[in-house]
C-alpha cells in the first residue's frame, strides 16, 4: 500500500513538474510508470508502460512541431502556472481526461482576470499566453495526466 502512495506522489510531482521550469515532469511520470511495471510484472503493467512511452513520444513530437515562442514575453508569472495547473487537474477530475484542456485554459483566465481586473483584458492575456507557450505546456500536461489517470485506473481496477 505504501508503494502505491509513494508512486501516486511521484506521479503528482511529475505532473506538477510540467508547470515548473527545471523539473523534468515527463521523465518523472515515465519513471514512475516504469517502476510500477517492474514491480507488478503483469501484462497490464507492461502494456501501460509501452503506451505511456508512446504517448510521451507523441507529446515530444507535438511540442517540436509547435512554433517556439517565449513564455516570458506574454507576461506569465509563476502564479499563472499554478492556476493553470490547478484548473487542469480540476477539469481532469470533473470531466475525466478531456476536462484537463478547458480546465487549463480556465485556470489561466481566472489568474489573468484576478491580475488585470477586467474580462476583456483577461481574455486577451489568456489568448496571448496560450499562443506563447500555453499550448505546448498544455500538451505535455495532458499527456502526463493521461498516463497518471491510466495508472490510477489500473491500480483501482486491479486492487494492487
Amino acid at each position: 500500500m505504501w508503494q502505491q502512495v509513494l508512486l501516486g506522489c511521484v506521479f503528482a510531482f511529475g505532473c506538477a513538474g510540467v508547470l515548473v521550469p527545471g523539473i523534468p515532469g515527463r521523465w518523472l511520470v515515465w519513471a514512475a510508470m516504469l517502476w510500477w511495471s517492474l514491480h507488478e510484472q503483469t501484462g497490464l503493467a507492461w502494456t501501460l508502460l509501452v503506451c505511456s512511452t508512446a504517448v510521451l513520444l507523441l507529446v515530444q513530437v507535438a511540442i517540436w512541431l509547435m512554433p517556439t515562442r517565449r513564455i516570458h514575453d506574454s507576461g506569465a508569472t509563476g502564479r499563472t502556472a499554478v492556476w493553470a495547473g490547478a484548473g487542469a487537474v480540476a477539469g481532469f477530475v470533473l470531466v475525466p481526461v478531456i476536462g484537463a484542456i478547458p480546465g487549463f485554459v480556465a485556470g489561466v483566465y481566472v489568474c489573468e482576470r484576478r491580475r488585470l481586473g477586467g474580462h476583456g483584458q483577461a481574455v486577451a492575456a489568456t489568448r496571448q499566453l496560450m499562443r506563447a507557450a500555453g499550448a505546448s505546456v498544455l500538451v505535455e500536461l495532458f499527456g502526463c495526466l493521461l498516463i497518471t489517470g491510466a495508472w490510477l485506473g489500473a491500480v483501482i481496477a486491479g486492487g494492487s
